[in-house]
């Protein structure tokens, strides 16, 4: 179906309206202290269109105003060993790459600010974080003047922060006008072509080719595809100097530097996005495969009198759960971020605890929200004499 709406990357007024999803939690990372709270959050919902020119995947019912960023927002992985090995890795390959030593570097929704914190502690770099959601933590303030971050979202206003390096990781993705925050850091550059910039996003890929249907969230008003992020880069005034898939896939890494728009659709671009389109056209049908085969599974579990639990109450574990309506079949989520222990999963309400209660509780089964953390998990159960069964969403 054609929407009146025009793409936000690249104007195309040829929008299509593919999939629905409605009613879901407008936040699935905001931690809920009462039960009953977060089963009523607030929630809202989801229509998603794809643009036949750029790729761009969005949701066209997104409305920014229902998003209130605070303090309470918790979607930090930096608990997980898995990750904490890959944003080290990460953070010392662009450093040692891009030679960031003693520069000055800006980070675009810094969030608890650990990944910028990273990157002046491995290269004797200035850090400036922006993010409305940062706490000030104690290992962060033994940087001293090194580390600051303004409580904030990154604007206009804050175009005098110039900066060797730009960083935004997982925030493009959360703004309806991605164009606009991405002229808008083009602008505050100026003629300064040598900074450099480094995005990551989730990789759309890996959500609607591969199925890893759980990471579509109301949070995520733009999908960007390898095709996509690359042609919004060019057309806001960037020349792309790397991009590649990362964390097996799941998300996509982009480096670029200033440069003058370059608008224009290859005919390797229009490949790439005819190729998409193919897959999107599919996604529809796919999706609901998935969903009927995990609800017939889950009623299979509990029939043969299978006790369950969830590993992972971030964006996946929170959309799993809510699609399927596990609130009355599975009471617990399983979480390694202690910020979360205590709290309630959007939707659901299932009680958020930390690995060890399971030796109480003693689960027959544990679904894995993201298999990339299987073997940890594997490793904590084996550290707890646990002998429960594992499967991965």
């Amino acid at each position: 179906m054609l929407l009146e709406q025009c793409c936000p990357v690249c104007d195309s007024p040829k929008l299509e309206a593919f999939f629905e999803m409605t009613e879901v939690p407008v936040f699935c990372n905001l931690l809920w202290p009462d039960q009953q709270a977060a089963k009523s959050c607030p929630k809202g919902d989801i229509q998603l269109a794809f643009c036949p020119a750029c790729g761009f995947i969005g949701n066209v019912a997104f409305d920014l105003a229902r998003l209130k960023y605070s303090q309470a927002y918790e979607n930090s992985l930096d608990f997980s060993p898995r990750f904490q090995k890959y944003a080290q890795s990460l953070a010392t390959a662009l450093v040692e790459d891009l030679h960031l030593y003693d520069k000055t570097i800006v980070e675009i929704g810094c969030g608890k600010g650990d990944f910028l914190a990273l990157l002046c502690r491995l290269g004797h770099n200035r850090g400036i974080g922006f993010d409305p959601t940062y706490i000030p933590l104690p290992e962060h303030q033994v940087l001293g003047k090194q580390f600051q971050v303004i409580q904030d979202f990154y604007s206009e206003r804050y175009g005098n922060y110039q900066a060797d390096f730009f960083c935004c990781r997982h925030t493009l993705e959360h703004i309806p006008t991605p164009i606009g925050l991405l002229q808008t850091l083009r602008k505050s550059m100026g003629d300064r072509d040598q900074t450099l910039v480094f995005l990551e996003v989730p990789n759309a890929l890996d959500t609607f080719c591969h199925l890893a249907i759980w990471d579509i969230i109301y949070e995520h008003c733009c999908y960007f595809a390898p095709v996509t992020l690359a042609y919004a880069l060019a057309a806001s005034g960037f020349q792309v100097q790397g991009l590649a898939e990362a964390y097996q896939g799941q998300f996509l890494t982009i480096t670029a530097t200033p440069s003058h728009p370059q608008p224009d659709f290859t005919e390797q671009h229009r490949i790439a996005v005819q190729e998409l389109a193919d897959e999107i056209a599919a996604f529809p049908i796919k999706f609901q495969h998935k969903v009927k085969t995990w609800q017939e599974q889950l009623n299979q579990f509990l029939a043969r009198g299978k006790r369950l639990v969830i590993w992972g109450a971030g964006s996946k574990g929170v959309t799993f759960s809510n699609l399927l309506q596990t609130q009355d079949q599975i009471e617990y989520m399983v979480d390694v971020n202690p910020r979360k222990h205590g709290m309630y999963a959007a939707g659901t309400g299932q009680q958020i605890i930390p690995p060890e209660l399971l030796q109480e509780y003693q689960p027959d089964l544990i679904l894995v929200m993201n298999s990339i953390y299987e073997s940890e998990i594997y490793q904590m159960l084996q550290s707890m004499d646990l002998d429960a069964e594992t499967l991965c969403v």
